[in-house]
């Protein structure tokens, strides 16, 4: 007998919520330090956004189609309301093309972007973690510009 722990429908509203937290401290940048601010070793959060745009909906693309294809997180948007207008955008293409995804095959392994072979359900816990951890530097760089960052619990 198998027991289910969290359901699809869950599991994509628990990346929503993450989603909209994320757009908030996309937002909280003043325009000039999102594109140039940074740390030794790492990128400014616009670039780590970027990576997020880059990741998700082609991700979800490639394991709709079954069909792997490359990385490509050199997206060219260098305004805040671009990032943004992207952020909105890929959010409903997200929520399509999750639910496209029959839960059986979140045990099948795919090659993700000819170079991540996982079980898709990898994938899919790989693309929230990573806005996560992305999401967390981005509070470090609000917190080092005097800037407060939004409660992480609120997510809505």
């Amino acid at each position: 007998m198998k027991t289910e722990i969290i359901s699809k429908n869950t599991l994509l509203e628990h990346w929503l919520g993450h989603r909209n937290l994320t757009r908030q401290t996309i937002d909280r940048f003043p325009e000039e330090e999102l594109f140039n601010f940074k740390v030794e070793g790492m990128r400014p959060f616009a670039a780590m956004v970027k990576e997020l745009l880059g990741i998700a909906v082609p991700g979800l693309q490639e394991i709709v189609d079954n069909k792997s294809g490359e990385l490509d997180e050199n997206l060219n948007y260098s305004t805040k309301a671009q990032l943004l207008q992207a952020w909105d955008e890929a959010t409903p293409q997200i929520i399509e093309l999750f639910g496209k995804i029959p839960e059986e095959r979140f045990t099948e392994e795919f090659n993700l972007f000819g170079q991540y072979k996982s079980p898709i359900i990898h994938s899919i816990l790989y693309f929230i973690d990573n806005e996560i951890h992305h999401r967390g530097q981005g509070y470090v760089y609000l917190r080092l510009l005097g800037i407060e960052p939004p409660f992480f619990w609120e997510r809505e």
